[in-house]
């Protein structure tokens, strides 16, 4: 189905809202669209909303079947302002947003879908899951100069870490059950990267209300969906497997002559599987077992 634009899909698509969860990915380029739109597909999104220019093609099999919603995602707040738009359309509802080339992995998702996790998060009274964004490269920049590759793509073992998020409106106190979480590419590299864009913790998951807002650093206007667990117990949280930090660095004029590789003594391969996120403490299972 495709829209003209996110006006056209809210007069005419609304109803892919009704029943959630509901993926949304902003398409910047023309890498792996396909793969990351069948990836949330094959998790159990109910709908996934493709907000993508149109010079950028989409598979055959994926026309009928994806919202194809005509957008420019290099405008200012592009993706923050669209996905405040959509969720204000529909209270409720689970949503998920991400760019291409990422890929959302929770705990057990080989076996379980993205649906029945957000069930049991909901019955722990929870509306929003934290997910941290974890760097993918290509094993090898000169058969891959985008950094993008599927088949050798790689992952920081270690290097990851977490810094007391203050409040400026409490006299910069830590806020409760909130961190600034920081590793990958964007540690590694923090010299090409600005202060502001270098954590990687990001509430991917949440289910809308009237007056909730996504704000730019990937948090939200009501502090409790930006904590990590709930008062009494630890909860779920989710991984967002990425390589656009890997592609910005090598498309940047600034960084790629000076990255030949982003292999280090602490890369591995990516498995693919939750089980690898899991043991490296990349993502918790909480109470669900």
């Amino acid at each position: 189905m495709y829209y003209r634009g996110l006006d056209d899909f809210l007069a005419r698509g609304r109803a892919a809202l009704a029943e959630g969860p509901v993926a949304i990915v902003m398409v910047e380029d023309d890498a792996e669209v396909d793969t990351t739109l069948r990836h949330h597909m094959q998790s159990g999104f109910r709908a996934v909303l493709a907000l993508m220019p149109d010079v950028v093609p989409l598979a055959p099999d994926l026309v009928d079947t994806v919202h194809r919603i005509a957008c420019d995602p290099y405008a200012e707040g592009a993706l923050q302002s669209a996905v405040n738009r959509i969720a204000a359309a529909a209270p409720g509802t689970w949503f998920f947003y991400c760019y291409n080339a990422e890929f959302l992995f929770y705990p057990f998702c080989e076996t379980r879908t993205v649906g029945e996790m957000l069930a049991f998060h909901a019955e722990e009274r929870r509306s929003a899951m934290l997910t941290y964004v974890i760097d993918l490269y290509a094993a090898d920049l000169d058969t891959a100069p985008n950094a993008v590759c599927l088949d050798t793509a790689q992952i920081d073992r270690t290097g990851y870490y977490a810094l007391a998020r203050k409040d400026p409106a409490h006299h910069d106190h830590p806020r409760e059950r909130q961190l600034d979480f920081h590793g990958g590419l964007r540690w590694r590299f923090e010299e090409h990267v600005p202060p502001a864009r270098r954590k990687i913790d990001r509430i991917s998951l949440f289910r809308a209300r009237p007056g909730l807002a996504l704000r730019g650093d990937h948090t939200f206007n009501d502090e409790e969906y930006n904590t990590y667990a709930c008062p009494w117990h630890h909860n779920l949280t989710a991984a967002v497997v990425s390589f656009r930090t890997a592609k910005a660095l090598r498309t940047n004029p600034g960084s790629r002559d000076g990255i030949d590789t982003f292999r280090w003594h602490n890369s591995v391969p990516f498995e693919w599987h939750s089980r690898q996120l899991l043991d490296l403490g990349l993502m918790e299972p909480g109470q669900w077992f």
